[in-house]
């Protein structure tokens, strides 16, 4: 039987809030598996780690100066697009952000136990993702 494998999941936190950066990459660094290579302010930054980083996961904040979240979203093509998971305190936003596959919607102020769960199911669908990879290419 195959031992299960440890994903090591790249994450990016784009929030122009500072606190919940802080709180964002405490819960990040407490999780197995999680590596955040960046922190960014704002969309426009994010565009430039996003370039030189293989990001999988971005936690993604929707009211930001310059390009909302949404906004930002619609700016990468869909093909090489992280997965996403909302990180918001707007409730109103929840519909919309499941048309840009959302894995999660994290009301703000975020929990730790709700961090969790989003972070279960995101690990689960980056692996099922990989293996549908794997299948096409052999």
């Amino acid at each position: 039987m195959n031992e299960p494998t440890q994903t090591s999941i790249n994450c990016i936190i784009i929030d122009d809030e500072h606190l919940a950066q802080v709180l964002l990459s405490d819960y990040v660094q407490r999780m197995p598996g999680l590596n955040l290579v960046a922190k960014c302010n704002g969309a426009v930054e994010a565009i430039q780690v996003l370039q030189q980083q293989r990001v999988d996961l971005m936690f993604l904040d929707i009211h930001m100066p310059q390009l909302n979240g949404i906004e930002f979203l619609k700016t990468l093509r869909a093909s090489n697009r992280p997965n996403v998971i909302f990180t918001t305190a707007y409730a109103h936003y929840a519909l919309d952000s499941y048309q840009y596959d959302a894995i999660d919607y994290l009301l703000k102020p975020i929990t730790f136990e709700r961090f969790v769960q989003a972070i279960q199911k995101a690990v689960e669908y980056i692996e099922l993702k990989k293996e549908r990879q794997k299948r096409q290419q052999t």
